[in-house]
């Protein structure tokens, strides 16, 4: 069982392991280790039976050196202080190591969705939004879906927000429905920059992606789509799982034939003949790639010394301890960071604010070809600086991208009282 490592240590300490490749103020590198700002908040709402219950949300706005804070917003049980401090600091580097005009803010609100009604959770998304009003705009902090939120809970927030400020403002929030201003391409974008890191990596080591075997932890929306896209690229997909567990065939399977089970019958599990296994055994399989697209800390560095894949590419954000970093990195497993790999939703996200900026819609084909553009080339700048600075992973490759972005923004724009 992987341990439970602070996130936002864990963000701290991979700031610290680039900056060792960087000729930075110390200073500087201080500020970029921690938040400008936290809105924590008790929200009070009404249940269905009439009572009211009370719950604590957050938003952390990281850094906006190169434009407005930009991060999702999720629900979930697990959601805590300190893990949105560093989820917004891991979407400032991501927003700068894919070179979109963004800074990193994150939001959550601390219950089980499943706990609630839809109305019961209109009104509570209503509320936050309420409190969110005085911090969030198109130009200074845009919103987004992640985990247990979508398209529903960004229209309600939209609204709530135009409502209250009396206008028209589709770019205050992305991850809409296209009806509601939303952008083709979103849903699947995560999981397309998975599956292209995941292309482009082999082709960098110079090995074939068609026949390369697959297994994918956790089989929600990014999980999905890319082991989906994979199996298009000739990948075969061997192992996929969810919370419930998971299955094996190492002939390999139809990864959107498990996904129709899935919303069939609610999990992976019990899929076809496969074999059953479970999360820690999945991670542990001998395959040319994994593909981590669950929650934090799903690997820590006892888990790591079990760890048979080559390459391991990041749908999830922190998938990975720093212990289980420094273990792979001694074995020489590629790990592809978050950071990077899973940087399509907010470039999707980046491309739906355009958009929404000039009123003009974008085909799919279009935004498909635009990501495309902006993945291969920020990996091309990762590999870049792994080669010219010889540094010890993928990961503080990355890093050295995104934080020299940010400190160029920061000095050019000079440091007054």
């Amino acid at each position: 069982m992987a341990d439970q490592a602070n996130p936002f240590e864990s963000l701290q300490e991979q700031v610290d392991d680039a900056a060792a490749s960087i000729d930075a103020d110390a200073g500087v590198l201080t500020r970029l280790k921690n938040p400008e700002r936290i809105l924590e908040t008790n929200l009070t709402f009404e249940l269905d039976d009439g009572s009211l219950e009370t719950v604590r949300a957050y938003r952390s706005q990281f850094n906006g050196d190169r434009g407005p804070y930009k991060g999702g917003i999720r629900y979930h049980p697990g959601v805590t202080r300190d893990e949105v401090k560093a989820l917004s600091g891991w979407m400032a580097y991501k927003c700068a190591v894919v070179d979109i005009p963004y800074g990193g803010g994150k939001g959550g609100i601390a219950i089980d969705p499943d706990d609630y009604s839809e109305t019961e959770l209109e009104r509570l998304t209503r509320a936050f939004a309420t409190e969110l009003r005085p911090l969030i705009g198109e130009d200074r902090d845009i919103p987004a879906p992640d985990v247990n939120t979508g398209q529903r809970e960004m229209n309600w927030i939209k609204d709530t927000y135009e409502t209250l400020e009396n206008t028209t403002a589709p770019g205050v929030i992305t991850g809409k429905a296209i009806d509601s201003g939303g952008s083709e391409g979103r849903v699947e974008a995560t999981g397309r920059s998975t599956a292209l890191a995941a292309r482009e990596t082999f082709d960098w080591l110079g090995r074939e992606i068609e026949g390369a075997t697959v297994a994918v932890q956790g089989y929600g929306n990014a999980g999905s789509v890319a082991a989906a896209l994979l199996d298009d690229l000739g990948a075969d997909i061997v192992a996929v799982s969810d919370s419930s567990g998971g299955v094996h065939d190492p002939d390999g399977f139809d990864p959107r034939a498990v996904k129709a089970h899935k919303i069939e019958t609610g999990s992976v599990t019990e899929y076809d003949d496969a074999a059953a296994v479970t999360n820690d055994e999945l991670l542990t399989l001998d395959v040319d790639l994994l593909v981590p697209a669950a929650l934090e800390n799903a690997i820590d560095a006892d888990l790591a010394d079990a760890v048979e894949a080559d390459v391991i590419v990041e749908a999830a954000n922190g998938p990975l301890t720093p212990g289980a970093d420094d273990v792979l990195a001694d074995r020489g497993v590629h790990v592809v960071p978050d950071i990077f790999a899973n940087a399509g939703g907010v470039t999707v996200s980046y491309f739906e604010w355009v958009q929404n900026r000039q009123r003009f819609h974008w085909t799919e084909s279009r935004v498909n070809e635009e990501l495309e553009r902006v993945i291969t080339g920020a990996f091309e700048d990762i590999v870049d600086a792994y080669e010219s600075h010889d540094l010890r992973n993928l990961r503080i490759a990355a890093y050295v991208v995104a934080i020299e972005r940010i400190i160029d923004a920061y000095d050019q724009a000079g440091n007054w009282p």
